[in-house]
């Protein structure tokens, strides 16, 4: 096949572990441009992909204007700076891989659908999930009727605590305003996963939930306003400067420790936390999203879902129950439990999906995403990819009718 070349809008976490496929996959694909407002990072990610100073850019409005010098865009900007570069880059032709969520309204989702399918390019967006090994292996055997029809699904995101501190409560999802609502930003994934193994659509949602305790009446006494000086820090289970001095002074500069100071030195990551937005005290910021969130969701058929979100977990797996009429699933990200109602026997499925860096990220998810996409681009075949545009902007859908049912604590319909 011939190598594929690829853009990228955002060059964060995101976009530059996407990105790292070409590295690890030369011959497949080939990074050749970057839109990036920040110095370090766009630098950074200029050298490692050897790309040249024309083809490096501080906004993705210079690089969209440019003619096409690429097969394809990778679309990683802040959650609200989506759906401009969608449009922008579909009408060039460029095939787009856009990270989730599509954009933090149901209009702006359904633009950019509207836009990629005019246009008539791949379009693909990033819910990493449907491409691990572990819901191949999961979808396979509900497919299959191994359980029967499947009649109820429970799922369990367990966000953890210190990553709801660090990515919701001090960090850049902290706030519906400059991204969106917990359950678009943090759990699209999930009702899509659900959409996904259930294979019918959703017809209502309720939900409910709240931001519960990262606020300010639940302030301690005696806490400070940062984690620096504070007087109960060490008795905190959100102390900044346990958890991220603790990496630096182990030398751990990874995700999250690399988000808050570019300088790899444990004098640069105080420094971080004595002034930057990463050492404020948890109960002193200006995060508006909720902690914990429940989704109750009917199907087609009458078959059920209940899915939910909460911060209050050790960081880990989603666990998921899958109840059929002739058997059973349990799973907690890499294991599968199929329990047989014929038999009477458990079989224990074990899909091996470690998380070893961005590429086996998400259970190997990010890998198996790029694969997909960059395979589709290859071949021009849209339907390589397990998260294009209609099943996307459906499970979307639900995920804006959950939170109008939280809001308006009613039952909602979803429009399709």
């Amino acid at each position: 096949m011939a190598q594929v070349k690829i853009i990228v809008a955002g060059a964060g976490s995101r976009g530059a572990g996407y990105a790292g496929y070409a590295l690890a996959k030369p011959e497949l694909a080939k990074v050749v441009g970057v839109a990036e407002p920040r110095d370090f990072y766009r630098k950074e990610f200029a050298e490692k992909h050897a790309i040249p100073a024309d083809n490096v850019f501080t906004d993705w409005v210079t690089m969209a204007a440019r003619p096409k010098f690429a097969d394809a865009v990778i679309i990683a900007t802040q959650d609200r700076m989506h759906s401009g570069p969608a449009a922008a880059f579909a009408k060039k032709g460029y095939h787009i891989l856009l990270e989730k969520p599509m954009a933090p309204t149901e209009a702006e989702c359904r633009s950019i659908v509207r836009e990629a399918k005019k246009a008539g390019v791949i379009f693909a967006v990033c819910h990493v999930m449907r491409y691990t090994r572990y819901t191949r292996a999961v979808k396979k055997l509900v497919d299959s009727g191994a359980i029967g029809k499947v009649v109820s699904i429970q799922s369990l995101e367990q966000v953890g605590w210190w990553h709801q501190a660090h990515s919701f409560v001090r960090g850049n999802w902290r706030s519906e305003k400059t991204s969106s609502f917990m359950l678009l930003a943090k759990s699209c994934h999930d009702l899509d996963w659900i959409r996904h193994i259930m294979g019918r659509r959703c017809t209502q949602v309720s939900s409910f939930g709240s931001l519960f305790h990262f606020r300010k009446e639940q302030k301690p006494a005696g806490a400070g306003d940062r984690c620096l000086g504070c007087g109960i820090e060490s008795a905190c289970p959100y102390s900044a400067k346990r958890l991220y001095l603790g990496m630096a002074s182990a030398g751990k500069w990874e995700w999250p420790l690399d988000i808050i100071a570019t300088e790899h030195t444990v004098d640069a990551a105080t420094e971080a936390l004595r002034t930057g937005p990463y050492g404020r005290c948890v109960y002193a910021c200006d995060n508006d999203v909720v902690d914990h969130q429940v989704v109750i969701m009917e199907f087609e058929d009458g078959a059920t879902a209940d899915f939910t979100m909460t911060a209050f977990t050790p960081f880990g797996d989603r666990l998921t129950r899958i109840f059929g009429t002739h058997g059973a699933l349990y799973g907690n990200g890499s294991k599968i439990e199929h329990h047989n109602f014929v038999t009477g026997g458990k079989e224990i499925i074990d899909t091996e999906a470690a998380d070893a860096g961005i590429l086996g990220g998400h259970g190997g998810g990010d890998l198996g995403l790029m694969e997909s996409f960059v395979d589709a681009v290859a071949r021009k075949e849209p339907k390589l990819v397990l998260s294009g545009p209609d099943e996307s902007l459906e499970t979307h859908l639900m995920v804006f009718a959950a939170e109008q049912s939280r809001r308006e604590d009613k039952p909602v319909k979803v429009k399709f």
